[in-house]
């Protein structure tokens, strides 16, 4: 297979892997809905989904530089996801103080920030364990 035609096949994995990732992200938020918040102008809840999508896709690049297939990408993309999903559900449990999720949803920019920067660290240790 071409560099091209594989580009192009990572390029469509990485794509499903992101929209099912987000598609399971709204379902997981129960108080609001990502893309009518986003719509609504909540910078907070951007925040929080800009931090999963690259996240997401820096676990990927990681499956990418270490799988012989596109198979494997694809099985560490998930895997990847679905840890990046557990690690929210974490945060939220972590702050017993306050709901992430209700922070969220009021567009308390701090809290969408740490979520971001969780997403995107978190990416970053999952993506490296990848071998």
């Amino acid at each position: 297979m071409g560099p091209l035609l594989l580009t192009l096949l990572y390029f469509v994995v990485a794509i499903v892997v992101v929209v099912i990732g987000l598609f399971l992200f709204e379902n997981v938020t129960r108080k609001y809905k990502d893309w009518d918040e986003i719509k609504n102008g909540n910078t907070a809840v951007a925040l929080s989904i800009t931090g999963k999508i690259i996240g997401i896709c820096i676990i990927l690049s990681f499956a990418i530089y270490n799988s012989l297939e596109l198979v494997d990408t694809l099985i560490w993309g998930t895997i990847g996801l679905v840890l990046q999903l557990v690690a929210y559900l974490i945060f939220e449990m972590l702050t017993r103080s306050f709901s992430v999720e209700e922070q969220l949803s009021k567009n308390n920019v701090a809290v969408g920030v740490v979520s971001l920067g969780v997403s995107i660290g978190l990416a970053f240790v999952i993506g490296a364990s990848i071998t």
